[in-house]
């Protein structure tokens, strides 16, 4: 199948890349952004993040050299598999191990993430996508191998973990069947996505229309107030360190000082003097100008 039809099949369950951020050990997604990849209608294929690219272009490389360094062959396995129990639980693995009742997956990590490697470490979202996968195909060990930095490849070896597994599909089974089923998002977040779900969802609001707000939200404001008042204390002091920095790089471009590389070097930017054109040529700045309209959040205290 084609990348869109992929992403549209990927729709119809939980996959491993999903389970660490439905069970919050993901650093970069949450719940709700899983469970909006489910329920909302995908219509193009999204340009793929560098990251992401280079993830999928190493992962031939990766699993030659675990085969190199182990002995161990391995083969690809492109079906889209489901668990013969929960058919929520969908798989698309890297390798199967030749002879073995087992499989391999092949990862990426830049060099700030070797700590999270280090000794019999594995990252906690990964130990779960390989526990997913060990579900739903009913293997018995799973293999990861890791290429650090570019330069630096480890593998390591993850047993089946069964009660570990109950524990997944029951977070899965929930998350699918009262959320993504009967499409009730779970509880909103930080994330981008929930900001763009409420900005869409609530475009059009009732002009001049007033609610009472829920008791417990006067606590929720309370601490809304306070954090921003500390973000401004916070962002005072980033501004010092970094003013004092810059005097002390003066009129050089970079500056070294134990492990740390500090870099203040001039950037040329173009942009359009909106005020310029609207001046000058009246005509195509109404022709170009794009009208946009958002709702404005704000918090005052009243008398």
């Amino acid at each position: 199948m084609d990348k869109l039809e992929w992403l549209k099949e990927r729709q119809r369950g939980i996959g491993g890349s999903d389970v660490g951020a439905i069970l919050g050990v993901n650093k970069w997604k949450t719940p709700f952004e899983v469970y909006l990849e489910k329920t909302e209608e995908i219509t193009e294929v999204k340009e793929t993040s560098e990251a992401a690219y280079w993830g999928t272009e190493l992962e031939e490389l990766v699993a030659k050299e675990f085969t190199k360094r182990t002995g161990k062959k391995v083969r690809r396995d492109n079906k889209h598999l489901i668990h013969s129990e929960h058919p929520f639980m969908v798989a698309n693995i890297d390798r199967r191990v030749v002879g073995e009742n087992s499989i391999l997956e092949c990862k990426t990590a830049n060099s700030f993430s070797a700590k999270e490697w280090e000794g019999d470490e594995v990252p906690a979202s990964y130990i779960l996508q390989c526990q997913h996968y060990m579900a739903v195909i009913g293997a018995e060990k799973c293999y990861i191998a890791c290429l650090i930095g570019g330069q630096r490849f480890i593998y390591k070896e993850i047993p089946r973990d069964n009660e570990l597994i109950e524990m997944i599909i029951a977070a899965e089974k929930e998350f699918w069947e009262e959320h993504v089923m009967k499409r009730i998002p779970p509880a909103l977040d930080g994330s981008s996505a929930a900001e763009k779900y409420l900005k869409e969802k609530y475009s059009n609001p009732v002009q001049f229309s007033e609610i009472n707000l829920k008791s417990e939200y006067k606590e929720m404001i309370d601490e809304y107030l306070q954090l921003k008042e500390n973000m401004k204390t916070l962002e005072t002091r980033l501004k010092e360190i970094e003013n004092n920095i810059k005097n002390e790089i003066a009129d050089n471009e970079k500056g070294y000082v134990g492990n740390y590389e500090v870099n203040w070097v001039p950037v040329t930017s173009s942009r359009v003097d909106s005020k310029l054109l609207k001046n000058k040529y009246p005509d195509i700045y109404k022709e170009v100008c794009k009208e946009s309209s958002y709702r404005k959040f704000g918090i005052k205290e009243c008398n």
